[in-house]
């Protein structure tokens, strides 16, 4: 069995990632950049009003100005001021030529087109040609997911579109003679399917455009036809189940008959053992187990790192430290990832409290939690109080 490190590793080393393409402003939410923004020009592009009010120059003041005009957003003073003169002027408008700061409105004592002002500094109130940023700059890297300020910025720079990273087409299957859709009439020996839309929903969260189709039947027949379709239209497929050790666990073997070179086999940690990956002359698989705990647990520790290095980027599985809120026992050979909830306590101390039931089988405990607290192998028994390590559960990248 592969730990869950050398597992990660076996399976980022078979992944490269997609190419790019160009997309409209509009469409980059959420897409990985390609390439650098860089700024085409300065930001603002003039030295700019903070304020409604006056501009004019420093050394006028302090004393009596006359008003001679006014700049607006979008529609400036056309001439130089000259020495004496002030301008009404609105927040983002254009300093003219010859002001140097601003009298904000509230401030100002005003007789007819007769400014009277105390010294004023200069630079009062005014932002700086270039203070956002400066032509040439590098706003935003290559390998920057687009989020509502990154798209922001982008704009700022008169950017139309942005070269940014393919999505990857991503294709979960599941197998199961238990598993019926939601929706469906059970019979007293099926339960629904739940975890390929737990899957389904965090693949979307994390970049990928996901075709997930209805659960197959506990046969090869059945698995090897639905493997090789989804093998030609993806990037990424994922099979949930039908890979543990029983006599009707299949999906393996399916995939094995369309080329499959399994990478790894299964992994030394609880839950999500019979986790398996493998290469295939179409795309590379991903295999999870068919408890829904265990499916998006393992979702989160492979699923999530191997579609970030899809779309050029680096997935942080950086564990964290809290202090354990609820006492725990010794954990068994295995590496083991508990559903756990982290919060601040009163002093702004970060504690973490694992459920004391972790049945792989159980949803409702992984419903109250946003973290998966680390059990190294034959780690002690830790009390309450005690430095634990743990993963912050991967939300929308």
């Amino acid at each position: 069995m592969s730990s869950v490190a050398q597992a990660r590793a076996a399976m980022l080393d078979a992944i490269a990632p997609l190419g790019a393409e160009g997309v409209e402003l509009s469409q980059a939410l959420g897409r990985t950049l390609a390439a650098p923004v860089i700024a085409g020009r300065d930001q603002p592009p003039f030295h700019a009003s903070a304020m409604d009010g006056y501009a004019l120059c420093a050394a006028d003041t302090p004393g009596g100005l006359d008003i001679v005009g006014e700049a607006a957003a979008g529609r400036g003073y056309a001439r130089a001021l000259k020495s004496g003169e002030a301008v009404r002027i609105s927040t983002g408008a254009p300093l003219p030529q010859g002001a140097d700061c601003v009298l904000a409105q509230e401030d100002a004592r005003v007789t007819g087109d007769k400014l009277d002002t105390g010294a004023i500094a200069p630079g009062r109130h005014v932002r700086p040609l270039g203070g956002d940023f400066s032509q040439g700059e590098i706003l935003l890297p290559q390998g920057r997911l687009l989020d509502a300020v990154a798209l922001a910025l982008a704009a700022s720079t008169g950017a139309e579109k942005l070269l940014v990273m393919k999505q990857p087409r991503v294709s979960i299957l599941c197998g199961g003679n238990e598993i019926i859709p939601p929706g469906a009439s059970p019979r007293a020996d099926q339960i629904f399917d739940s975890c390929s839309y737990g899957v389904e929903a965090l693949a979307k969260s994390w970049g990928a455009m996901v075709t997930r189709q209805t659960p197959l039947g506990d046969d090869i027949a059945a698995i090897e036809p639905a493997a090789a379709a989804a093998l030609k239209h993806s990037d990424l497929v994922v099979f949930i189940g039908a890979a543990s050790v029983g006599p009707h666990d299949h999906a393996r073997a399916a995939f094995e008959k369309l080329g499959a070179e399994l990478r790894v086999r299964k992994i030394d940690m609880r839950p999500g053992k019979p986790t398996w990956f493998a290469r295939t002359p179409g795309a590379p698989v991903l295999g999870l187990p068919g408890n829904p705990a265990s499916a998006l647990v393992c979702a989160a520790l492979f699923l999530h790192p191997i579609l970030a290095k899809l779309q050029g980027r680096e997935a942080g599985n950086a564990f964290k430290r809290a202090l354990l809120a609820q006492a725990l026992p010794a954990n068994g050979a295995r590496e083991a990832y508990l559903r756990a909830r982290v919060e601040s306590d009163e002093a702004g101390q970060i504690r973490i409290d694992a459920g004391a039931d972790q049945d792989s089988s159980r949803l409702t405990v992984f419903a109250g939690a946003n973290a998966l607290l680390h059990r190294p192998p034959g780690a002690p028994a830790a009390s309450v109080g005690d430095i634990v390590a743990y993963l912050a559960w991967p939300n929308a990248d």
